[in-house]
């Protein structure tokens, strides 16, 4: 078995979508940054890597068993054994993994870009690992878990308040209030305004969410900033996305 010594890694926990484990030139001053002593190479076929990378259920019984203690984080003089932590490629994609004791894939980071191109080195001279695995056919994405052709060409910032305004949207559905998805529409396209008053609550919410669902523009993030008045959950992350720093 391969290993890497002392990598970088910025854990995001609960991911299940890759688009959310953000690469290097998007990790930020306030990002929590570990140095794992060793860990584990393995080389997956591509399938068994967007399986890990793009979803949170569990590994192969056979893997867990082969990375079992194998990587190590040092406390002062100290090395402790973490249960399940490794890296995973297929040659070209590169992801980290903490289970935290789990058999699914909890913690997920990017590696920083010397590091992945060891990795990517290394796995030209490693044979591919083949494990049982039950795929989807095709992954169901909904308005809480955005398929990726929403994301694409995003970035961290813009995917976050993506999913903010796409939170702020789930709650209006949940409200029922016809008067006020299409004011919301109005603030979104005000030339249509008539068109709207002639749809019912499922239609007005249905084409709001159509309209936003793609890109990400300055009308997006007007929207956003205003649909959330009001709610101080929604106002936290706000603030909270608002005020992150690059490196």
């Amino acid at each position: 078995m391969q290993f890497l010594n002392d990598v970088w890694v910025n854990w995001f926990e609960g991911e299940e979508n890759g688009y959310n484990v953000s690469s290097f030139h998007e990790w930020r001053k306030d990002d929590f940054i570990e140095v794992i002593d060793q860990m584990p190479v393995i080389k997956l076929e591509t399938k068994a890597l967007l399986y890990i990378e793009n979803e949170l259920l569990d590994l192969p019984e056979k893997l867990l068993e082969e990375v079992y203690k194998k990587a190590y984080v040092r406390n002062n003089a100290k090395r402790i054994q973490i249960e399940y932590c490794f890296i995973a490629t297929d040659g070209e994609i590169v992801i980290a993994v903490n289970t935290l004791g789990y058999k699914i894939p909890i913690r997920k980071s990017r590696l920083i870009p010397r590091q992945e191109k060891a990795v990517i080195e290394l796995a030209k001279n490693m044979k591919t690992k083949r494990y049982p695995l039950t795929y989807h056919e095709q992954k169901e994405y909904h308005i809480l878990s955005p398929s990726p052709a929403s994301m694409v060409g995003l970035t961290r910032k813009e995917r976050q308040l993506k999913q903010l305004l796409f939170m702020a949207l789930d709650h209006l559905k949940s409200t029922g209030n016809v008067a006020e998805v299409r004011y919301w529409l109005t603030e979104w396209k005000p030339a249509q305004y008539i068109q709207y008053q002639l749809m019912d609550f499922d239609e007005a919410w249905t084409y709001l969410y159509q309209e936003i669902e793609k890109g990400w523009t300055k009308k997006h993030y007007a929207l956003c900033e205003k649909l959330i008045k009001g709610h101080s959950f929604f106002e936290k992350l706000w603030e909270l996305e608002e005020g992150t720093q690059v490196n």
